[in-house]
């Protein structure tokens, strides 16, 4: 016979035996067992109480920088209403769960927060500015691959354009007729910008190389060497004789234009940087990268100001506004269009509902937003209201695939009247502002 010392202990053997005895009737719901409402609302709080029970206010020093929140209590003292019958349960729970605590309100009286929420609808309510439609008026065939890149020359006679054809072709603005093809390039150039100061236009490839053309011989005079893979994104600085390049190597490259010195490796981020863009005031350098982040750069010292990570996707494009001190990025997925004020880069708004990869953004002094997606999708927006004005699908030149309605690059003309588009079909396309 087992003594009283080897019986197991009574405790864990009546919690099994209970747990066994639910088990046992809670798997034939049909015999009716029914949890009492009081028993479930007090095991739910005391749950609650004890999960939560260190994150229900904020730390002593985040909650000293708060300001005290919402409306004002009533002045008067108002009767309580005590018939009905007490509720034992809720008296228990009030003393297992005691917060959270009563606050001042900022706003003196119930008069003045109407107020508030009054001038809150009015701010977000601005009137967007009228913008004519736009219109395809003309398509220009002549390159053998995807049109990758596109840049307006500063007189407005003619602009260039880059392909998968590795060559750069000149086109007439006016009459859309080839003026010139140069060739240099072993693989898909990728970008393209024209010196405003001098006879200069520059472009980057997939072949890892950076040149320098002289217009007025037609040839390359200068080469910067130091990218590790292919460049995707190269932009002029308006101001100083620096040109900016980006690419897969995730890194963003300051060149001397002069002397091809290599001035600053822009490092940091982890990914392809997709495009960069240049401007005169700080921050002078931003770059978009496919490790879905902005950074805004110091290029006096070669360091990040600000990264904005705001974008769940690949930042595939950036156009800054040619008068107003803000810029805009796109990327895949939602929201995926984001307005940022400069300096700091501070967030402004998303520009909603053109769900698609954004491949390419341009914007004109007028206020004229436009994305263009890897899908064939172009949205024209206002760009001080984040308002979009006009839906277009681009349409493939006949013979192409219905896959080939991509937009890979886009610029407006120094006029902001046309819009010059690059496309998976091949072509080249310009729309206008219908005039009224």
């Amino acid at each position: 016979m087992a003594t009283a010392s080897a019986l197991p202990p009574l405790g864990p053997l009546l919690e099994r035996s209970v747990k066994r005895t639910r088990d046992i009737f809670a798997s034939c719901p049909d015999d009716g067992l029914k949890e009492e409402e009081k028993s479930s609302r007090i095991r739910l709080s005391v749950k609650i109480n004890d999960e939560y029970r260190d994150f229900k206010e904020l730390p002593s020093a985040l909650l000293a920088q708060q300001a005290p929140v919402g409306p004002a209590r009533p002045k008067e003292q108002r009767k309580a209403i005590t018939a009905g019958p007490a509720s034992e349960t809720s008296r228990m729970i009030a003393t297992i769960d005691n917060t959270p605590r009563t606050q001042p309100s900022t706003f003196a009286t119930s008069g003045k927060l109407s107020e508030a929420l009054t001038l809150h609808k009015t701010t977000r309510t601005i009137k967007p500015t009228y913008h004519p439609p736009w219109k395809l008026v003309r398509v220009i065939s002549g390159h053998l691959g995807w049109v990758r890149s596109v840049a307006v020359e500063p007189g407005n006679k003619w602009f260039a354009t880059g392909a998968g054809d590795r060559v750069i072709k000149i086109w007439d603005l006016a009459s859309g007729e080839l003026k010139l093809s140069l060739t240099g390039h072993i693989s898909t150039v990728r970008g393209l910008a024209v010196s405003s100061r001098h006879p200069y236009i520059f472009s980057c490839g997939e072949d890892k190389m950076v040149k320098c053309w002289d217009l007025e011989a037609n040839k390359v005079i200068r080469h910067y060497h130091g990218h590790l893979s292919g460049v995707y994104s190269l932009s002029l600085h308006p101001t100083l004789d620096i040109l900016v390049t980006a690419g897969r190597d995730a890194s963003a490259r300051v060149w001397d234009m002069r002397t091809k010195a290599q001035i600053h490796v822009l490092a940091g981020h982890s990914g392809t940087v997709a495009d960069v863009k240049c401007q005169e005031s700080d921050p002078q350098v931003i770059t978009g990268s496919m490790d879905s982040t902005v950074r805004l750069w110091d290029l006096a010292a070669g360091k990040t100001m600000v990264t904005l990570t705001h974008h769940k996707k690949s930042v595939r494009a950036l156009a800054i506004h040619p008068t107003e001190y803000s810029f805009a990025s796109g990327s895949a997925g939602g929201n995926n269009i984001k307005k940022w004020k400069c300096p700091e880069g501070a967030f402004v708004f998303n520009f909603p509902g053109h769900n698609a990869i954004i491949n390419t953004l341009s914007v004109n002094s007028e206020g004229v937003f436009f994305s263009g997606g890897d899908n064939g999708s172009l949205t024209f927006w206002d760009y001080d209201t984040g308002t979009p004005f006009q839906n277009m699908e681009d349409v493939p030149q006949p013979g192409s695939l219905e896959a080939e309605a991509g937009v890979f690059c886009s610029t407006f003309d120094m006029t902001g009247t046309r819009l010059i588009t690059g496309g998976a079909d091949k072509t080249i396309k310009v729309y206008a502002e219908q005039s009224q």
